[in-house]
């Protein structure tokens, strides 16, 4: 089978990996988080600058974690699209060198398609058609997924991602970055019932997301409570925040199950590694007696054992055309 290495930069975290068909023989993530944890959210050109000095090594150590070199990669496959611009160009310009200096193809990838395609790594990859849906902090969807490498959007966010919108959260509550994982340790000791949230556009019938309200509904319960009540409330506030993204995701997922003959789903995206989230869509599954795949957590974030795993559903590039190549913030 083909072996690939993988290089995703489409926003703070530097990741390179090595593929052999569907087995991930490494993948190497080196987060920013902490550099960012300061401006409670990403810098897109302090992102960028980072990566220009990690994204040498990560490579290095995708190789190594392999147990392969360079001469042993049959394709090199980068994202190309949706992310942050400058971060972007790192990983597209860099995988133009490795390529062009060996001669080796390029595969460019869309980086949705690429949280789609983690779906399809072992161990226990699914096959067409399912519905996948993707959370995270840049994108959220609902994808018709009926053959491998293509995908048709049911429904998308029409403003804040799922992920956007818990950084939001967690910055307003003085929980830090990244707020996903903030909002959900706090909200253990809360009560999602105590705050009313809304969950947006429930009786509208459309597959589409929105999650500016609900975020605005926390902003007015905060400045209704004052800082001191709501540092007391912090866990409630949380909890209520958080039951409303997860029942936004999953009514819209029961709808759209609703609409379709579908044997299966997966879950992705960073969202996804979401304990609460994950639970309701097993349950939602189980009722439905359909197949649930939901990726590891190290698949869920940004990684490029997805980037690989889509690129080989993708067209490759051969030697010298791809120099032309550029990225696409869209």
């Amino acid at each position: 089978m083909t072996q690939i290495l993988a290089i995703e930069t489409s926003c703070d975290d530097t990741c390179a990996a090595v593929l052999d068909g569907p087995r991930i023989l490494s993948n190497v993530v080196s987060s920013q988080a902490r550099l960012h944890a300061r401006f409670g959210g990403i810098v897109p050109e302090v992102a960028s600058r980072r990566h220009l000095e990690l994204i040498n090594p990560v490579i290095d150590a995708a190789l190594e974690d392999a147990g392969r070199d360079l001469d042993a990669i049959d394709a090199i496959a980068v994202t190309t699209k949706p992310g942050l611009i400058g971060a972007l160009l790192v990983g597209v310009n860099s995988a133009k060198s490795l390529a062009a200096a060996t001669a080796k193809p390029l595969i460019p990838v869309d980086h949705l398609q690429g949280h789609v395609a983690a779906a399809y790594l072992e161990p226990d990859p699914i096959e067409p058609p399912f519905l996948a849906l993707i959370a995270s902090g840049g994108h959220t969807l609902l994808a018709e997924v009926r053959e491998e490498g293509r995908f048709a959007i049911a429904g998308q966010t029409l403003d804040d991602a799922a992920g956007e919108a818990l950084d939001k959260a967690a910055r307003l509550l003085g929980l830090g970055f990244p707020g996903g994982p903030a909002i959900q340790r706090e909200a253990e000791d809360g009560d999602p019932d105590a705050f009313p949230m809304p969950i947006a556009m429930a009786h509208d019938g459309s597959l589409d997301f929105s999650f500016s309200g609900l975020k605005t509904a926390l902003v007015y319960a905060v400045r209704d409570l004052g800082p001191e009540r709501t540092r007391e409330r912090r866990a409630d506030l949380a909890a209520s925040f958080q039951a409303a993204v997860v029942g936004q995701l999953v009514a819209k997922l029961r709808r759209a199950l609703d609409l379709g003959e579908w044997r299966s789903v997966a879950l992705g995206g960073g969202v996804a590694a979401n304990g609460p989230l994950r639970d309701r869509t097993a349950a939602l599954c189980e009722e439905r007696g359909i197949a649930l795949k939901l990726l590891p957590f190290e698949l869920c974030t940004d990684n490029a054992a997805m980037i690989g795993s889509a690129a080989r559903f993708a067209e490759a590039i051969p030697y010298p055309r791809y120099l032309e190549l550029d990225a696409a913030a869209r």
